[in-house]
């Protein structure tokens, strides 16, 4: 685990997503909601009329609910199987970090969910977002059923 990454909060708590995972990063817009939908997923964007699913990472990563704000971005990035929209409160840059920094998620609670790992800066902590485990398989199928009906 290494590599470029992106990094961005929830709160007061950081975040990184591998940069090659990322498209491109704009501001929030208005969601639309989408029917039928998992819990996860907030509505629906259009992106250069490409229809993506917008992400709650707030829920996914047990974060308290808040409205979206205007000031929230969006990350546009790609797993391996579709493109989504990723709410956030705010997108802070571009980190470097190497093996030595990053502890595999693995080593330090075995199972646990959505995250790579962690990454040790000199000004704190930083979890690394693996963005092909968030939507667990039921959850993909049932957004795509609901993409379908769009």
């Amino acid at each position: 685990m290494r590599g470029p990454a992106l990094l961005f909060s929830l709160d007061d708590q950081r975040y990184g997503l591998p940069l090659h995972a990322v498209d491109r990063v704009v501001h929030m817009v208005k969601v639309t909601a989408l029917p039928r939908a998992p819990m996860i997923v907030l509505g629906v964007i259009n992106v250069q009329g490409r229809v993506l699913p917008v992400l709650d990472l707030r829920q996914r990563f047990r974060r308290p609910a808040r409205d979206v704000a205007l000031t929230d971005q969006l990350i546009i990035a790609r797993t391996a199987s579709r493109s989504v929209a990723l709410a956030v409160d705010a997108v802070t840059g571009v980190f470097e970090y190497c093996a030595r920094q990053a502890v595999a998620a693995h080593d330090i609670v075995p199972g646990v969910a959505y995250t790579e790992g962690v990454v040790k800066l000199e000004d704190g902590l930083v979890l690394i977002h693996d963005l092909d485990s968030f939507l667990s398989l039921d959850e993909a199928a049932i957004l795509d059923a609901a993409l379908r009906e769009v």
